[in-house]
């Protein structure tokens, strides 16, 4: 099963030439080698080409004890992209794991959980009051971004100081996870804290020396903030605020639920996130759906209340 490793690192170089995240090609790329584990405990030893349907159903069966339904299916969806490969090589003459279907996921089994005001407001206090003026700066435009335009942590982690247009007041968001580019008008709170903080960007990069750097996000010695550090940084402004949050994705589900509340039509939220399909967005609707609650105040037990009320009086 040599060839297992060398045919994985021929695949993981092309996944790479995608222009995907680092943390996506290492999370296929985990995956595959799990599975190369595996088969390479197989007695009597199996040659690719002879990796049968049994064998796959096996080591899928292996993978779903104590894991959830998602986990599955994104794991035999990535085992069926290095199949499509193998076939590709003629190594395989079908991929069976095309026809292989996983464990239903239904986008509504796991509403998406929002933060409410006081904790965002918690935490905005919380960032303000971070030592330091640059420091506050940060973290203060972090919050407003991640909450006022739903980038997901990569997008937020990518974007260059040319990205945003003072003038028109948008940002333009890469179309790496997508494949399309967008282009996002700011709210005016979100427009305002990047105005604050770009001099004092300036003013840091003067300061370490690193004028040239392109990232609009930038840590105290003028390198551009990693995810890791942006998620490290949300927490710990969370936590001294008291705030239970479990993932930054949070605050685009605010942002989504919070929009919906407010109004804003399905399609205009869609286009906001940046989701290929409106399905994606239509989940949002079960935790923030105005339509619904407007028409919950219109059931005939409201006028029950109103005239026992005035039987009281």
């Amino acid at each position: 099963m040599r060839r297992w490793d060398r045919l994985l690192d021929l695949y993981m170089d092309g996944y790479r030439a995608r222009g995907l995240s680092e943390a996506s090609v290492a999370y296929t790329e985990s995956r595959l080698e799990r599975w190369g584990r595996w088969l390479k405990k197989r007695r009597p030893r199996v040659a690719i080409e002879q990796i049968s349907v049994d064998l796959i159903t096996s080591y899928i069966a292996s993978c779903a004890s104590f894991r959830s339904k998602a986990t599955v299916y994104a794991t035999l969806s990535t085992m069926r992209g290095f199949g499509d490969y193998l076939v590709n090589q003629s190594l395989w003459k079908t991929n069976p794991l095309r026809w292989m279907r996983g464990p239903k996921v239904t986008p509504y089994s796991r509403l998406p959980q929002r933060i409410d005001q006081a904790h965002m407001e918690a935490m905005w206090r919380e960032a303000a009051g971070r030592h330091g003026d640059y420091s506050a700066h940060l973290w203060v435009t972090i919050l407003a971004m991640l909450y006022g335009t739903g980038l997901r942590r990569g997008e937020l982690e990518r974007l260059d100081v040319e990205a945003f247009d003072r003038t028109q007041g948008t940002l333009r968001i890469d179309g790496r996870k997508t494949g399309r580019e967008r282009l996002l008008p700011l709210p005016e709170v979100t427009l305002r804290c990047l105005e604050a903080y770009l001099p004092q960007r300036h003013n840091q990069l003067e300061y370490c020396g690193r004028l040239d750097q392109a990232a609009l996000l930038v840590s105290r010695t003028g390198k551009r903030l990693s995810s890791f550090a942006i998620s490290n940084g949300i927490h710990t402004i969370s936590r001294r605020a008291q705030v239970p949050i479990h993932s930054l994705h949070q605050f685009r589900h605010s942002c989504a639920s919070d929009l919906l509340e407010a109004g804003v039509h399905l399609a205009e939220v869609q286009r906001i996130l940046g989701h290929c399909v409106i399905a994606t967005t239509v989940r949002y609707v079960h935790i923030a759906d105005p339509q619904r609650r407007a028409a919950i105040e219109l059931h005939p037990i409201n006028a029950l209340l109103v005239s026992a009320q005035e039987v009281n009086a």
